[in-house]
């Protein structure tokens, strides 16, 4: 303990110095504005803002400060279009719009934005007070996880997926079906065979993340308010209770420390994300409600503080593994451990001793920009809010501006912006037989990390399927996933019977 403290004062004087406190504020705020914009997300945000952060020829420690809060920043901001547009901002952001969208079109826009600005706060607090306390032996445990472990993880985010999302179950599995499928697409990187491209080049690499849920989300909602107005039914929303009270961070308090926790253990797990965190802490609040599981997927405080709490504790998760031992996270965290490789520093255990200032100084770091993040949102809430008085004529066409020239931005492919046009004609339809469409992000995302562990754990095993229950942690995550959905099935027939 004297350790970490003695290394918490030294990283806090690092972080005080006017420079980081100046790259602190101004990635924050940065990445907030990036992360509101649908589909860019923080991985896109510190790409692309990397040369520019290694250009100004700063100092290691505080390139990693500035390229950090621009990291948390844009988790912050992904939740603001996934509210007000039910457009995520990244695949994380994904279970926001499941309560956070209809509570803003009941109008508590500013209420939901509020209590997601606070669950991210909490999130992120506590993920770096635990990354401070147990970094080290979090990160260690994490390479105990064979691929076979990440796949029976999977399976289990699955059956959280498959028992909460949605008010139908088959038309939930149906979705992360369909999300499945779509994984498939593209060459397959073990035997070089093109699956289901139908002969096309363009989506031999497979499809992108971004052209998915700009297409299904964005472009399906830009469809959906069209046809509102063309019909009449269009109404303007209200902005309604702008703020967030007493009472709401009374009812979320324990939502938001479990969703902390778990989210933050996940994120630490190399390669899992906070698409993961953000489904299993969701699913695992929703089983804690009770009862009141029905208000789920209607505008439930609760089920937008899970996964905004979840998402960025995962985010803070993801750094201990690069800076303990060497190995990103998240996608994200792979590229500011290409950042540190840019300025000749090693990540890992010995970084804490060698490069004290580096290490600590970033772990300082996130506790001002998490404090910072809270202040310059929250008296924002209200200027955010009113993008839905926006009227429609306005709105429609600035929600397609910004998915095109958010796709057209990073993946620079003319043929996936006619890609987005068809995700968002099926997403469309989907919604009109009453589909819920995060099903299908989901399953698309889980789907590549389902496979490659599958693959690795079968070439591991020489195409032994045994393999799948060799571990104590592989059997647990099997008998939760039985009991999650086995559960509400014998649990309806005791009541049915009882009924009776």
């Amino acid at each position: 303990m004297n350790e970490v403290l003695s290394g918490l004062s030294g990283g806090f004087g690092v972080a005080l110095m006017p420079l980081n406190l100046f790259l602190v504020l101004i990635g924050c705020f940065a990445g907030t504005l990036i992360g509101a914009l649908p589909g860019i997300g923080p991985i896109n945000g510190v790409a692309i803002l990397l040369p520019i952060a290694y250009s100004l020829g700063l100092p290691p420690e505080s390139a990693l400060i500035l390229l950090a809060g621009i990291y948390y920043g844009a988790e912050y901001g992904g939740r603001i279009s996934s509210i007000l547009l039910n457009v995520p901002g990244d695949a994380g952001a994904v279970m926001t719009t499941l309560d956070g969208n209809p509570m803003a079109k009941r109008g508590e826009a500013g209420r939901a934005l509020s209590i997601s600005a606070i669950a991210s706060f909490v999130g992120g607090t506590i993920a770096v007070i635990l990354m401070s306390l147990f970094g080290p032996f979090l990160a260690k445990f994490a390479l105990t996880f064979t691929p076979a472990d990440y796949v029976a993880l999977m399976v289990f985010a699955f059956a959280s997926l498959s028992s909460l999302v949605g008010k139908n179950q088959v038309k939930t599995l149906m979705g992360a079906a369909i999300g499945l499928m779509l994984a498939t697409v593209g060459i397959d990187a073990n035997t070089g065979v093109a699956r289901y491209t139908g002969g096309i080049p363009d989506i031999l690499a497979g499809f992108d993340f971004l052209v998915v849920v700009i297409g299904f989300f964005g472009m399906a909602e830009l469809i959906h308010l069209v046809e509102q107005q063309i019909s009449g039914k269009l109404k303007l929303l209200p902005i309604g209770k702008s703020f967030v009270s007493w009472k709401d961070l009374m009812q979320i308090r324990w939502t938001m420390l479990r969703s902390s926790i778990i989210g933050f253990v996940i994120g630490v797990l190399p390669g899992v994300g906070a698409s993961v965190a953000s489904a299993v802490t969701y699913g695992t609040e929703m089983r804690m409600a009770g009862e009141d599981r029905k208000k789920f997927g209607t505008g439930d405080p609760r089920g937008l503080a899970a996964p905004e709490s979840g998402n960025n504790a995962a985010a803070g998760g993801a750094m201990v593994p690069m800076l303990t031992l060497g190995i990103p996270g998240s996608g994200t965290t792979a590229i500011l451990l290409g950042a540190l490789m840019l300025f000749n520093v090693t990540p890992g255990p010995l970084m804490f001793e060698q490069r004290p200032e580096i290490a600590w100084g970033l772990i300082a770091s996130m506790y001002i920009g998490n404090l910072a993040l809270l202040v310059i949102n929250l008296p924002l809430v209200g200027l955010f809010a009113r993008m839905l008085t926006i009227p429609q004529k306005y709105l429609s066409p600035l929600i397609a501006v910004l998915a095109f020239i958010g796709v057209y931005s990073v993946v620079g492919n003319p043929f996936d912006l006619f890609l987005i046009i068809a995700f968002g004609i099926f997403g469309w339809v989907l919604r009109k037989l009453e589909f819920s469409l995060a099903p299908i992000i989901l399953g698309f995302v889980l789907g590549h990390l389902f496979e490659d562990n599958l693959r690795r754990a079968l070439s591991i095993s020489r195409g032994d399927w045994s393999i799948l229950v060799s571990t104590w942690e592989s059997i647990g995550l099997y008998v939760m996933a039985v009991l999650i959905v086995a559960l509400p099935v014998i649990i309806g027939i005791r009541n049915r019977r009882k009924a009776k």
